[in-house]
């Protein structure tokens, strides 16, 4: 979904940011940017953590910056292709992992000098969660997408993450359905998820899971499945979400 909003996006004259903070980063790949294999996320350029941190990565300090200077990195270190500019963040240390490092202090600073000082589309691409996201950035997004299947699984997971977005104030929660089958599938994420606003549903096309498992990009596999993505970002641009009972 990432990548066909920011292609949309890009082709509708915005300047585009697209971020991949997922851990399993293959956002290049499904835009098609050449030799995307290549890219070294942000969380593994220890000699950038130990410039702006002052401690590499791995080492064992008492101190180190929590508001390094982060500004000029989107310049330095995305790249662009067909008009989207692309940013690989790479994993956030989780508790359990160690203390608070240096590569957390980095990505946190820079996904907030993204979410609150950047003049364009910022599009995140996340794990299932809002671990990148904190009170004070929250209040700049303007939605944050949550993608559900039809199935009991994705839809909890929905409600987990509806509660984690609570914790820090972000309100601005929209539902898109993927791999919709069938009207059925539709009336099953309605009926199981209300109080949720759903932005649109995109439908199972096996083009997409082919061009997918083949490494092409996306983009134009599907033309009923681009159709949709348009109508998902015509409601984000203006507001018009379908609210469930």
């Amino acid at each position: 979904l990432v990548s066909l909003l920011s292609t949309i996006f890009a082709q509708s004259s915005y300047s585009v940011l697209a971020i991949d903070a997922d851990p399993n980063a293959n956002l290049a790949a499904t835009l098609g940017f050449p030799n995307s294999e290549r890219i070294i996320p942000i969380s593994e350029m220890a000699d950038l953590i130990e410039e702006r941190t002052g401690v590499r990565p791995g080492e064992v300090a008492t101190f180190f910056k929590l508001n390094p200077k982060v500004n000029d990195l989107p310049e330095k270190y995305c790249v662009e292709h067909n008009g989207v500019k692309l940013m690989v963040m790479g994993r956030l240390k989780k508790g359990g992992s160690g203390c608070y490092c240096p590569e957390n202090a980095l990505l946190q600073a820079l996904v907030t000098h993204l979410l609150l000082e950047r003049d364009e589309v910022v599009i995140m691409d996340m794990e299932a969660g809002v671990e990148h996201l904190s009170r004070g950035t929250a209040k700049a997004v303007d939605t944050m997408i949550v993608v559900v299947e039809p199935s009991r699984r994705s839809v909890e997971t929905a409600y987990r993450i509806r509660e984690l977005a609570k914790d820090i104030d972000l309100q601005n929660i929209g539902v898109v359905g993927n791999k919709i089958r069938s009207e059925k599938d539709k009336d099953a994420l309605i009926s199981s998820m209300p109080g949720f606003e759903f932005l649109g549903f995109i439908p199972y096309d096996q083009a997409i899971v082919e061009a997918d498992l083949a490494g092409f990009p996306l983009v134009n596999s599907s033309q009923r499945v681009m159709r949709e993505v348009e109508d998902i970002v015509a409601r984000i641009i203006e507001p018009t979400l379908y609210k469930t009972a």
